[in-house]
């Protein structure tokens, strides 16, 4: 008698271990909005040829997702570029990786009190994403246009600390990306990420100011340190890279989502 209790309680473990293996899934963090919509077809695609369930789980800062990554909670997210990962990674000790690339989703400067960057007055009050690479990258987009100078216009996370020079007596005010589509009724311009821009019906072919396809700010899956060949994860960056996930990304950003895995 003890001995096939000691049996089945061995084949009940084994069971258990091969409906464990055959459960497949991943946890993957977006930031709510259209590119979670991009992502649910690559889910899909993943599940279909993979039998691979991927759970989404939705965002609405650019903070959070990356602690999540860190802690455990998540196995990978969709939803940053390379500089700001390398930021969140120097600030906070993070051991994160990269296993893919997405799309670049140009940043554009917004207005609703001007139609051209030329009717913009001196002392106009301009909003920046506060994160370290977007407010860099807002402010270099300035420095292009020959608005300002800054003292490294290659520094990657410039502040208004970096304006080496402001002819035209800009204010900027810091605000948190997500925000920035809120606030910009009360000022005069706003560099807003495409991610946050297209939900709020504002569309690229509007903005005063804007990235072009050579951006060097493609977004990515990332992973934590060691997962990047992960097999679950490689089927998952393979379902991303789909023509059909380019269709949906042009379907939603109306050709302002660039395939960054082509390059």
């Amino acid at each position: 008698m003890q001995k096939l209790i000691i049996g089945s309680l061995t084949a009940l473990a084994l069971a258990v271990n091969v409906a464990n293996a055959e459960t497949r899934s991943i946890k993957m963090g977006t930031v709510a909005g259209p590119e979670t919509e991009v992502m649910e077809v690559a889910a899909r695609i993943a599940k279909e040829e993979y039998d691979l369930d991927v759970e989404i789980i939705e965002f609405t800062d650019y903070v959070t997702p990356n602690a999540a990554l860190a802690d455990g909670s998540l196995d990978a997210n969709a939803y940053q570029h390379e500089p700001y990962l390398q930021s969140m990674v120097d600030d906070r000790g993070y051991d994160l990786a990269i296993a893919g690339y997405t799309f670049v989703y140009p940043i554009g400067a917004y207005s609703e009190k001007y139609d051209s960057i030329d009717d913009l007055p001196d002392g106009a009050q301009i909003a920046l994403p506060n994160d370290p690479s977007n407010e860099g990258r807002a402010l270099i987009l300035m420095h292009n246009e020959g608005l300002i100078t800054l003292n490294d216009p290659e520094f990657l996370e410039s502040t208004p600390i970096d304006i080496a020079e402001n002819p035209r007596d800009f204010r900027f005010r810091e605000i948190e990306a997500a925000q920035l589509p809120r606030v910009l009724p009360d000022v005069d311009m706003a560099f807003i990420n495409n991610t946050f821009a297209q939900p709020a019906g504002l569309s690229l072919d509007d903005a005063l100011i804007k990235e072009g396809p050579e951006s060097p700010y493609v977004n990515l899956i990332a992973v934590r340190g060691g997962d990047e060949e992960r097999e679950e994860i490689r089927q998952l960056v393979d379902a991303y890279q789909r023509d059909e996930v380019i269709e949906k990304a042009e379907e939603l950003f109306k050709g302002a989502a660039v395939p960054g895995w082509t390059e």
